[in-house]
C-alpha cells in the first residue's frame, strides 16, 4: 500500500479535520466525500482553514521547523532537562525531521489539491471575489508546504551533493487531490527533480500574488499578496535566483503588510501577541490549541512560565544558546539583587545589540539549573505554551535583498542595506567587500534569526559543514555527510516502488 496517500484515504474513511480556533473555525466534519462535500462556501472555507491549522502541529511550525532546525545547526546546545532534542543536536543518524512532518505535510497538500480541484468545478453560491481569494490562499499554502518539504528532504539548488550514482531528487509532487483508495494506492509518485519542485512553488506563488492582490482576508494569519512576495523572495534566495530574490523582497517591503522595527520597538514587538513585523504567522487563538509544557516553543527555549516571576515553574528549557551566540550579544549571567537563591535577582549583561534583550536568565527548577534562555516565545497570547509564530518577518526582506545584491555584483547597495539594518539593531556600520562582506551578511542573518529555525538551511544552501566542535570533538558534520538530509519515512519507501530513499538510510 502506498502510504504517502494513506492520509487521503483516512480522510475519506473518517479522520476529522483538525479543530481550530475562532479565527480559523473548522466545522468538525468527519470526511470529504466524492459527491461534492466542498461545493458550498462554508465547506470550502472550513477546508481551507484546516490547511492553515495543520501548520500549528509540533512536527511543523509548532516546534520542529524552528527548534529542531536550530538544534540540527550550530546555534545552541541541549540542557538534558527533559532529554528532548539531544539526538538532533548531536546529529545522530535518524535524529532529524520525523515521519510526522512528512505525513502532516502531505495530508495538508492533499487537502489543498482537493480544494483546487473543486474550484475548477465551481462552488455553489460563491462570489467571484471568494473564488479568487480561495485560489490565492490555497496556492500560497501549497507553495509553503512544498517549499518546507523540499528544503528539508532535498539539497538546495545552490549546493547539491552528487554521489555520482543516484540522483536523489526533490520530493513527490502530486497536484491533484485523492479521495478514492484506488487512486491513493496506485499513484506511486516518484520524487520530482529539485528544479521541478521549485518551478511549481514559483508558479503557485506567482499565481497567489496576482490573485491575492485583489482579494484577501484581514489578518496576517491568512495568506496575502505581500506574504506571497516575501515567501517568493525566500524561495528564490534558496534557489540562487538572485534577481527574483531581490525584486520580490523589494515588492514585499513596499507592501502594507508588516512593519520593519528597530531599537526598543523591535524588542517590544516580541512581546506583542501578533508580531508587528509579521507578514505571515501561525496563529494560536484558544488555550485548547496550546501544545503544552513538553513540546511547545516556549517550553523548548525557556524554563520560565512568564516574565513577571522567574521563580514560577514553566517549561523545560531544553535548548539554549551556545557560546558563540552568547558572545554575539555580550550575554553572561549577573546577580542584580539579594538573596542569590531568588531567580528574580538574576539577569544577563548585554552589549549594544538590542537583540540581546531577547535573552534572560531562567530558573533553577530543572535539572540543568539556571541558564541563559531565549524569550522570543513566552506567553505572548495571554496563555502559556501557545505563542503565535511569525513564519515570515518583514525585516528578513532587507537581508534577502542585501544578499541578492551581493551576488548580483551590486556590492555597494548590499553594504548600504546591511549597515542600515545594523543601525536598526543598535550596531555600528562596517566597511567590507568580497568574501568578508558575504560572511558578514550571513552572520547578520545568524544573529537575526537565532531560535527561528533559519540557520540550518542557510548553512545547507551554501554547502557549509556543521562545525559543532563546541559540543565535543566528534560533533562535526561535513556537508557531504548523509546526515545533512533526513530519512524519508521508511513506510513511505516500502509502500512506493518509485520512491528512492535518501542515501545512508
Amino acid at each position: 500500500m502506498n502510504s504517502l496517500y494513506k492520509y487521503a484515504v483516512a480522510f475519506m474513511l473518517g479522520l476529522s479535520v483538525l479543530a481550530t480556533s475562532c479565527s480559523l473555525d473548522v466545522d468538525p466534519r468527519q470526511s470529504i466525500d466524492a459527491d461534492g462535500a466542498l461545493n458550498t462556501p462554508d465547506a470550502l472555507e472550513a477546508s481551507i482553514n484546516s490547511v492553515y491549522a495543520r501548520l500549528r502541529a509540533e512536527s511543523t511550525y509548532g516546534r520542529d521547523l524552528f527548534a529542531m532546525a536550530d538544534a540540527l545547526a550550530d546555534v545552541g546546545r541541549t540542557t538534558n532537562n527533559s532529554g528532548r532534542l539531544i539526538g538532533e543536536n548531536n546529529n545522530n543518524p535518524n535524529a532529524h525531521f520525523t515521519a510526522a512532518f512528512w505525513q502532516n505535510s502531505y495530508f495538508a497538500i492533499n487537502e489543498a489539491n482537493l480544494i483546487l480541484d473543486q474550484l475548477t468545478r465551481g462552488v455553489d453560491g460563491a462570489s467571484a471575489a471568494q473564488l479568487t481569494r480561495w485560489e490565492g490562499e490555497v496556492k500560497f499554502l501549497r507553495a509553503l508546504w512544498y517549499f518546507n518539504l523540499v528544503k528539508v528532504y532535498a539539497y538546495m539548488p545552490t549546493a547539491i551533493y552528487q554521489p555520482g550514482v543516484t540522483d536523489e531528487g526533490g520530493v513527490p509532487m502530486p497536484l491533484e487531490g485523492s479521495i478514492a483508495s484506488d487512486i491513493a494506492f496506485t499513484r506511486n509518485s516518484p520524487r520530482a527533480s529539485i528544479q521541478e519542485n521549485y518551478n511549481q512553488i514559483y508558479s503557485d506563488l506567482n499565481d497567489a500574488i496576482a490573485l491575492l492582490s485583489s482579494a484577501s482576508r484581514a489578518g496576517v494569519q491568512f495568506a496575502n499578496a505581500g506574504a506571497a512576495q516575501a515567501l517568493l523572495s525566500r524561495v528564490a534566495l534558496y534557489r540562487g535566483d538572485w534577481t527574483t530574490a531581490r525584486d520580490a523582497a523589494t515588492a514585499a517591503l513596499g507592501s502594507n503588510v508588516g512593519t520593519v522595527l528597530g531599537g526598543e520597538a523591535y524588542v517590544d514587538g516580541w512581546r506583542a501577541s501578533v508580531h508587528p513585523e509579521s507578514m505571515f504567522e501561525v496563529r494560536f487563538a484558544l488555550e485548547l490549541e496550546s501544545l503544552g509544557v513538553n513540546v511547545s516553543l516556549q517550553s523548548s527555549y525557556t524554563a520560565l512560565l512568564n516574565l513577571s516571576n522567574k521563580n514560577a515553574q514553566g517549561g523545560w528549557g531544553d535548548f539554549i544558546a551556545n557560546q558563540r551566540v552568547l558572545d554575539f550579544f555580550g550575554l553572561s549571567q549577573i546577580q542584580i539583587g539579594e538573596p542569590e537563591t531568588d531567580n528574580n535577582n538574576w539577569d544577563v549583561t548585554r552589549n549594544n545589540d538590542v537583540r540581546g534583550q531577547l535573552f534572560t536568565t531562567g530558573n533553577t527548577v530543572r535539572n540543568a539549573g539556571r541558564q541563559i534562555e531565549s524569550i522570543k516565545f513566552i506567553s505572548k497570547t495571554g496563555f502559556t505554551f501557545a505563542d503565535n509564530i511569525p513564519v515570515i518577518r518583514k525585516s528578513e526582506m532587507h537581508l534577502n535583498r542585501a544578499e541578492a545584491n551581493f551576488h548580483l555584483g551590486n556590492t555597494g547597495e548590499a553594504l548600504d542595506e546591511l549597515n542600515a539594518f545594523k543601525s536598526l539593531r543598535g550596531l555600528d556600520p562596517v566597511t567590507l567587500s568580497g568574501d568578508d562582506l558575504l560572511e558578514e551578511l550571513l552572520n547578520e542573518r545568524f544573529k537575526e534569526f537565532v531560535f527561528e529555525g533559519q540557520r540550518f538551511f542557510d548553512l545547507k544552501r551554501y554547502g557549509r559543514d556543521l562545525d559543532k566542535s563546541y559540543l565535543g570533538p566528534t560533533n562535526f558534520v561535513a556537508f557531504d555527510d548523509f546526515r545533512i538530509l533526513p530519512p524519508i519515512p521508511q513506510r513511505e519507501v516500502d509502500g512506493n516502488v518509485n520512491l528512492n530513499q535518501n542515501r545512508g538510510y
